[in-house]
């Protein structure tokens, strides 16, 4: 959970990089709260709280994944790749999926040898 709350605030933090666990436990706990709330709006018959949830995270979601990006030696504009039908979000996803840099990049230092204190 530490993960999440990191990520939150964080929340517009474009600048940096993200370690690949630091993602995915962001991904992991916003899918989590996301069926949760989709369910909860099926029981009350409305899914005002998934809609406002998601509006939430847009912007967190957004920042973690250019961090992400940077971890990789990418420009954080490759996130528009994903607008690529079907291909772009395979291509995306491996770039999630790609171990960051090991050495200091331009955006950074490694997150891995950084002190987290999470």
């Amino acid at each position: 959970m530490n993960w999440y709350l990191a990520v939150l605030k964080n929340y517009a933090g474009f600048g940096g990089r993200a370690r690949r666990k630091e993602y995915w436990m962001f991904v992991l706990f916003n899918f989590i709260i996301a069926v949760v709330l989709s369910l909860l709006g099926l029981a009350i018959d409305s899914q005002i709280p998934y809609i406002i949830y998601l509006l939430a995270v847009i912007i967190p979601t957004i920042a973690v994944v250019v961090r992400r990006l940077h971890d990789t030696s990418r420009s954080g504009w490759w996130i528009l790749i994903s607008f690529v039908p079907l291909v772009g979000g395979i291509i995306l996803l491996v770039f999630m999926c790609t171990e960051g840099a090991r050495e200091v990049n331009e955006y950074g230092p490694n997150p891995k040898l950084a002190p987290q204190g999470i």
